[in-house]
């Protein structure tokens, strides 16, 4: 493909790093993971970091510390990746799948309000694409009924809204640091909270439940990151500053280009760091088909939402989720795009 949709980079410096671990012998839950969630922790606030396996375990595990269980209900957008509401059934607890606001793509903080009954015990927000979350309302409506949020940050490492990073506003929140994410670790996920007691319990969790070798407390799951991992890591969070400021600009020169499409919003006070680029087109599947042609490639994030799943399969009547989820379509925004490249993605997409 000409243009790729998505592109890791992976230099010289992250296989030194590599090649550091490997000659060390110590390959798992080492120095390097310890490293990794000491210097992850600036973007977050200072907050204690845990660092697991994928994202999907640390949303797991962060609502086990949290103590989400059978006969609790989390709210939860639909309009996002299945992992999302996943690790609430694996939990044990039911995901109850609300609407999204149209601009932003994340959860409408009014369906969150009209989504509380008595066994609703968190509130999952999913900063979507790379843009925050309604932070500010939803923290107001979990104060008023006692809820707990759990951050799905998965996208939007270095995001913030009003001048806090998503990680800073939930009693946990979780990143994934999948290949194509806005930095890697090749597989792997963290997560922040305030709480040094939930922080504990998370690393027991990851670790079959042990602090201290054989000295097992709790029962407990094998969800560590690898010191292979965490090194890479270390080298990719030096440069996600200028990566994330390269999506930036090359977001504004689509969006300076595109008039075709729906380009995407950015709230007031927010800072989005454009995981994807997504637009709203109403022929997505002719644009998707042209840019094919054209040898640039683009997403669809996501073409059914998580509630009409085989794994979930509800009737429910989410509009703007369905809407989107005919709608949308995601545009190469990546650092490794040349000017050409983004002359090519913007020429084809305004092409009739």
């Amino acid at each position: 493909m000409l243009i790729p949709a998505a592109q890791p980079l992976i230099g010289d410096e992250e296989r030194a790093a590599v090649d550091r671990v490997l000659r060390s012998g110590m390959l798992a839950q080492g120095p390097e993971v310890e490293g990794f969630e000491n210097e992850f922790s600036s973007l977050v606030g200072g907050r204690h970091c845990v660092a697991v396996n994928s994202g999907t375990s640390a949303l797991h595990l962060a609502l086990l510390a949290m103590g989400v269980g059978p006969d609790d209900e989390v709210i939860v957008p639909s309009f996002s990746f299945a992992a999302s509401a996943n690790a609430i059934r694996l939990a044990g607890a039911t995901p109850v799948f609300v609407d999204i606001e149209p601009t932003s793509f994340c959860i409408d903080p009014a369906a969150v309000e009209s989504a509380i009954g008595p066994r609703t015990a968190a509130i999952m927000p999913v900063h979507l694409y790379g843009h925050p979350a309604a932070m500010g309302e939803l923290e107001a409506i979990a104060r008023r009924h006692g809820l707990a949020i759990i951050e799905d940050a998965a996208q939007a490492v270095a995001a913030s809204l009003d001048g806090r990073n998503v990680g800073e506003f939930g009693l946990t929140a979780c990143f994934s640091f999948y290949p194509t994410k806005n930095m890697t670790t090749g597989e792997g996920g963290l997560i922040a909270t305030p709480s040094a007691d939930v922080a504990r319990t998370l690393r027991l969790l990851r670790n079959q439940g042990m602090e201290r070798r054989y000295e097992n407390e709790i029962v407990g799951f094998n969800t560590r990151m690898t010191d292979i991992a965490a090194a890479i890591g270390r080298v990719q969070l030096t440069r996600l500053p200028g990566w994330t400021a390269a999506r930036q600009h090359n977001a504004k020169i689509l969006d300076s280009r595109l008039e075709s499409v729906v380009t995407p919003p950015v709230a007031a006070g927010a800072v989005h760091v454009y995981h994807q680029y997504t637009v709203r087109a109403q022929d997505r599947d002719g644009l998707q088909q042209r840019l094919s042609e054209r040898g640039v490639g683009s997403g669809v994030y996501y073409p059914t939402p998580i509630h009409r799943l085989p794994s979930f399969a509800l009737e429910l009547d989410l509009p703007e989720t369905e809407r989107a989820a005919r709608e949308v379509l995601s545009l190469p925004v990546h650092p490794a795009l040349s000017e050409q490249d983004l002359e090519v993605v913007a020429t084809t997409v305004e092409s009739t």
